[in-house]
């Protein structure tokens, strides 16, 4: 393949020594190299905002709220490159909001480097990617049938997956924060998916909006 050719990646990490294990990996690599690396989101800003590369590889241990923040303040740049966010351990809630904010995959610092490679061009191709321990929730629902779903718990389970909260869903629907909590208890018994954050990522997979690799 033609250096051209290549994916490029920009690297945003806290651990010089992670970064250098980076670099080495994708040098290594036929199709992917690295654009840049930064060791600060305001570096990494002004990076990207002078040469988007095809994916940012960002460390989730900036902090969350900061993350958040860089995600929403990239994704309004014209020609924003996509954004994998990984980290020593992702929570469903954290996967979710950083998908939220604009994120195309989500992946543990503990993977294999050939599913850290796969990732990158997955997310650097537009498509998302969600490592597997973190939709493990998500995964059973899938042995349930959401046929089951009367016509309102369904309005009520897409509005979960927008991010609302109970008293925002039930101002939508005109109806009390109380029924709310009754039909997320009813979904949750009928999909098998335990807490609203499992739920979200369920229906943003069964949308089309999440794919999970297959290892």
């Amino acid at each position: 393949m033609d250096q051209s050719d290549k994916l490029a990646v920009g690297v945003c990490e806290t651990q010089p020594v992670t970064c250098e294990g980076l670099k080495r990996l994708l040098e290594a690599s036929a199709d992917l190299e690295i654009a840049w690396t930064a060791n600060s989101l305001t570096l990494a800003h002004e990076l990207t905002r002078r040469s988007a590369p095809a994916v940012v590889l960002l460390d989730k241990a900036f902090g969350l709220q900061p993350v958040l923040e860089w995600l929403g303040s990239i994704k309004s740049q014209p020609g924003a490159p996509n954004i994998l966010v990984w980290g020593n351990a992702m929570s469903e809630a954290e996967a979710l909001r950083f998908l939220q904010a604009g994120a195309r995959g989500i992946l543990s610092k503990t993977a294999e480097s050939s599913s850290l490679l796969a990732c990158l061009r997955s997310v650097a191709a537009g498509s998302c990617w969600m490592e597997e321990n973190v939709f493990r929730g998500a995964q059973r629902a899938e042995r349930r049938a959401h046929s089951e779903l009367t016509p309102r718990e369904q309005q009520v389970m897409e509005l979960v997956e927008q991010g609302l909260k109970n008293k925002d869903i039930a101002r939508e629907l005109g109806i009390r924060p109380g029924t709310v909590k009754i039909h997320l208890k009813h979904i949750f018994e009928k999909t098998g998916v335990r807490g609203r954050y499992g739920l979200a990522l369920t229906g943003l997979r069964e949308k089309g909006l999440l794919a999970l690799p297959r290892m």
